[in-house]
């Protein structure tokens, strides 16, 4: 393939990603940015497949990472655009992404025979989702609370300063015109706006006081917890697949057999094999990605 974006091999030798002692020279994007989605998924290919036989570090790795970089920030733009109208800077989402984007280009294997797109989105949507977690309320708290904390912090104000003291739940409520109840409520509700570090130190009556931290108390982050929710939406378009697809799948994924040997099984050939997983995983990838717009 060769596009306006594409220079010569020549020209890539004389910009630090030369053929090196790995084969054939990576193409040579001017622009990786402006690349149509469509070339970008074949030259990915190309890239991932020189990137995992690279030597990290060498100016040949940095320059094939880069690129592919650069020319799969339309998958961020796109994902970002589902969160677009939640009050934050779209170039605040967009940068967040690109830490997606970054981890997926990072772990992406050539030989899952799955698209760069498919696995990448996963990452790209969490990244995101994950900074509107850390930067809004610890926990999920219903607007209406969300609104009566404002109102309640201005009316605490105002009480301190008159009478110099903390005001009582009843005195909050008589100017606030609430009752107790609802004051209470929003007093709970508010201690879910901030949540404290895990580098907070924790006070005690005992000899090891200020010495420990919350984090000292909690459980380590257990890597593959954030599959759940991924495993809980392929159940449903699993269940979705005819017997023989949940079999194909079944053999592929889990027991880890070859295309020839599932072949074999099933009486059929190879090639035959190959199409039919891809048939599935686009498939499911089309039920994945469904509320994303994706087909």
């Amino acid at each position: 393939m060769q596009t306006a974006a594409v220079r010569s091999e020549a020209e890539i030798i004389e910009n630090a990603a030369g053929a090196g002692p790995h084969g054939a020279p990576l193409p040579g994007i001017e622009a990786p940015r402006s690349v149509a989605p469509r070339d970008a998924r074949e030259l990915s290919r190309q890239f991932f497949r020189r990137l995992a036989v690279l030597e990290e570090g060498t100016p040949e790795h940095q320059y094939a990472r880069n690129t592919l970089i650069e020319m799969n920030m339309s998958l961020v733009r796109f994902a970002a655009g589902r969160f677009r109208g939640r009050g934050d800077d779209m170039e605040d989402i967009v940068q967040t992404g690109m830490i997606g984007l970054i981890k997926a280009i990072d772990r992406f294997e050539v030989a899952r025979e799955v698209e760069f797109t498919s696995f990448a989105l996963p990452y790209i949507v969490g990244e995101i989702k994950r900074f509107f977690r850390d930067t809004t309320w610890a926990v999920h708290v219903p607007r209406r609370l969300q609104e009566l904390r404002v109102e309640l912090a201005k009316a605490r104000d105002e009480l301190s300063s008159r009478l110099d003291r903390e005001p009582t739940v009843a005195e909050l409520a008589t100017l606030m015109n609430l009752s107790p109840e609802q004051v209470v409520e929003a007093q709970i509700a508010s201690n879910g706006y901030n949540s404290s570090s895990l580098d907070a130190a924790i006070t005690g009556d005992g000899p090891e006081q200020g010495e420990s931290v919350l984090a000292d108390f909690i459980g380590v982050e257990e890597a593959r917890l954030g599959l759940v929710d991924d495993f809980h939406s392929l159940a449903p378009l699993m269940a979705e697949l005819s017997e023989r697809d949940r079999r194909i799948i079944h053999l592929r994924f889990v027991e880890e057999a070859t295309q020839a040997e599932i072949g074999e099984r099933l009486g059929c050939s190879q090639m035959h094999v190959s199409r039919l997983i891809k048939r599935i995983i686009g498939r499911l990838r089309q039920g994945m990605l469904g509320e994303l717009g994706c087909a």
